[in-house]
Formats: C-alpha cells, structure tokens, sequence
C-alpha cells in the first residue's frame, strides 16, 4: 500500500466504520444514537484523555475540537456498516439508535493487526466503564474531561438534527 492510498483510508468512512463495529460489538447488546457514537468514536481514539489505558491517537493540540467535525463521518462510516451488516439501525418514537449486528462479533474477530488489537484493547475498555457505571454515568465522566459534547450537535439522546 502506497502512501498516498493510506492517505485516503485515514479518517474516512471505512477506518471509522471498523471502528465503530469494534466499540458496538464490545458494547453488545447496548444501542447508541449518532451524537453517542460521535462521542465513543472520539473516546476509542484518545483514551488516556479521559483516564482510560493508552490512546490509540496521539496527542494532538485541538483534539477535543475533532468532536465538532466528526458528525458527517461517523454517520456516513455507519451508514456504510449497515450496508456491509455489520451494523443494525433501529428507529422508534425514541429515536434512532445502532447495535452492533449478529455478523459483527466473526468480523471483530478476524481483525488481528497490532492497530487493531489495540483499538479492541480500548473499546473493551469503554464496555467495562460503561457496564460498571450506565451510558450516561460514562458519558457524564467523559464530559468532565472534554466539556459538554451535546450541545455542539444541538441534539439530544435518542434525536438526530435535521
């Protein structure tokens, strides 16, 4: 693989849907809406920032800002998992909401570079701060850290913006 094609992978629909699938599966059988998956994509990758194990990201100045422009790319990178059933989509009078499908965990499984042992490593590492506490318990912890992350999307749980 060319430079230049790594290039095209890097933040682009395909690296944040495998991402996704991998923190859905780990959180199994817990649903996420957009603006949490937004906020567990950006956790996954800089875990030391709120007290987890080693980021899978470096550091980088401006990085709790990532947050504002990771909307689009995480929808797109889900909307590409559903197509690839990776990723289930669930609608209801609550909202819009995404789980980690029955053929997730055999392609979890399948994934075996150190890059993605390691993002295993920290999405295991969310699942077990999220079950010892609740989603929103985490989510409160998160802010701590990185500030309010909903209202920069404007939406609530459960809601997508139009």
């Amino acid at each position: 693989m060319s430079v230049d094609s790594f290039g095209r992978l890097f933040n682009s629909p395909l690296e944040a849907g495998i991402r996704a699938v991998i923190v859905l599966e780990h959180l199994r059988p817990e649903r996420v809406d957009l603006a949490e998956m937004v906020l567990l994509d950006h956790v996954v990758v800089h875990t030391a920032d709120v007290g987890g194990p080693p980021s899978l990201h470096p550091d980088v100045p401006g990085r709790k800002g990532e947050l504002l422009v990771r909307r689009r790319l995480v929808e797109s990178s889900l909307e590409l998992m559903r197509r690839c059933h990776l990723v289930r989509q669930e609608s209801g009078p609550d909202g819009i909401f995404y789980r980690a499908s029955d053929e997730a965990a055999s392609y979890v499984e399948l994934l075996e570079t150190p890059y993605s042992e390691h993002l295993k490593a920290c999405a295991s590492w969310i699942a077990r701060e999220v079950r010892a506490q609740d989603k929103d318990a985490f989510k409160a912890r998160v802010r701590e850290y990185i500030g309010d992350w909903s209202e920069a999307f404007g939406v609530g749980v459960g809601t997508s913006p139009a």
